[in-house]
């Protein structure tokens, strides 16, 4: 008998001719994420991915893992043992021996026809072995306790729980983009879900010190730690951004300050984006959340970028935005006080209508390349998780 992990996935099975290259994106994924842990090795099958562990292996390390790669629709904790139903048996009760349960039921799948007993036979057979030798009862409804049995055209394998993954895609088979991360509740959000479709994610920050404290700073560093764990590892671009806000504040007209902060990001930030090879920008922008985020604004700040704004939380209300973020675990931090950039100079009447004619004069007598290579010309580049 081997303990082994037997790990699911749901989208990466319905990827026809590319499901191999989906597949074995998870593999790899799978093998960085348990570093350490002390398995021993990831094997590729056509229908699954079994992960075998060592004989120090931390299992309870290994699970909490496991939960956080992109592309598990679930996992098992399984024992593998021959074709034989008197093994399949013995096998079955040692598995279930340290689970509390009143009630039982065996669930049997046969992807081997050629085996002698059919799926309902089996269930039978393990099931009535089961509740003789444990002296539990039979429960076809609702049971405590389900014993899967599993038999294959190479073994048998039998757990007790299937444990939930997060889904999504494998990170790295949709290419990568940049995230516009500030210290807020909204973007780490908007990068986990680019993750979750399987985006290699980096990011972008842009601070206003020493107008604002550090605070933005540190929380986007810990913000990224937190994203690293399922983006394996998180390069950080800060751009500082006072020097070039003071000027937009002294040129420009008060309405539309916020909106040209927005646009002088873009510009800089898909400068970044070519630097890095990523095919789009993220924002956590959240329709009508606030003035700068109307349908208009936001149509006239991208009107300057010349690749894809993506905003995944476009159609989500803060409630739950809120809820996701507590989920992923970043709202804690995100919650802390700071100040960002956006929040400098900010004036009394944001405009909520501005036409792209409209920013394009306002910022006409700005020498914005100049000011988009004096940005890029301070960038500083951080790698963590």
């Amino acid at each position: 008998m081997e303990e082994l992990f037997s790990v699911h996935y749901a989208e990466v099975g319905l990827k026809g001719k590319n499901r191999v290259f989906f597949e074995k994106r998870l593999v790899d994924n799978i093998k960085l994420t348990l570093r350490g842990t002390g398995y021993a090795e990831v094997e590729r099958l056509h229908d699954r991915i079994l992960v075998h562990l060592g004989q120090n292996a931390d299992i309870t390390e290994v699970k909490r893992r496991l939960r956080q790669v992109m592309g598990i629709a679930h996992f098992e904790l399984s024992s593998r043992t021959e074709r034989d139903i008197t093994a399949i048996k013995e096998v079955a009760l040692r598995h279930i021996q340290d689970v509390s349960y009143e009630s039982l039921k065996v669930e049997t799948r046969r992807t081997d026809k050629t085996f002698p007993l059919t799926s309902p036979q089996v269930s039978a057979e393990v099931g009535g072995y089961l509740v003789t030798k444990t002296g539990t009862r039979a429960d076809m409804h609702n049971p405590d306790l389900v014993c899967w049995v599993k038999i294959t055209h190479n073994a048998a394998y039998i757990s007790t729980e299937k444990i939930p993954g997060v889904g999504g895609l494998p990170v790295g088979v949709s290419g990568k983009v940049l995230v516009m991360l500030s210290g807020g509740i909204d973007s780490p959000v908007a990068a986990w879900q680019m993750i979750k479709r399987g985006a290699k994610a980096v990011f972008v920050h842009f601070y206003s010190y020493p107008y604002t404290d550090k605070a933005s700073l540190e929380k986007v560093i810990e913000l990224a730690q937190i994203l690293a764990v399922p983006n394996y590892r998180s390069t950080v671009y800060l751009v500082p951004f006072a020097e070039l806000q003071q000027i937009i504040v002294a040129a420009t007209p008060s309405p539309f300050r916020v909106l040209l902060y927005r646009r002088m990001m873009t510009r800089i930030a898909q400068r970044v984006a070519t630097m890095e090879n990523a095919e789009a920008l993220v924002t956590g922008e959240s329709l009508g959340q606030v003035a700068s985020q109307t349908l208009t604004n936001l149509r006239s700040i991208e009107a300057i970028a010349d690749i894809p704004i993506l905003r995944p939380l476009i159609g989500e209300d803060k409630a739950e935005i809120i809820e996701k973020a507590q989920r992923i675990g970043t709202f804690d931090v995100s919650t802390r006080p700071h100040q960002d950039c956006c929040s400098l100079f900010v004036p009394k009447h944001p405009a909520t209508r501005a036409s792209v004619t409209d920013l394009a004069d306002a910022e006409s007598g700005l020498d914005v390349d100049t000011l988009v290579e004096e940005a890029l010309n301070n960038l500083e580049k951080r790698v963590v998780g």
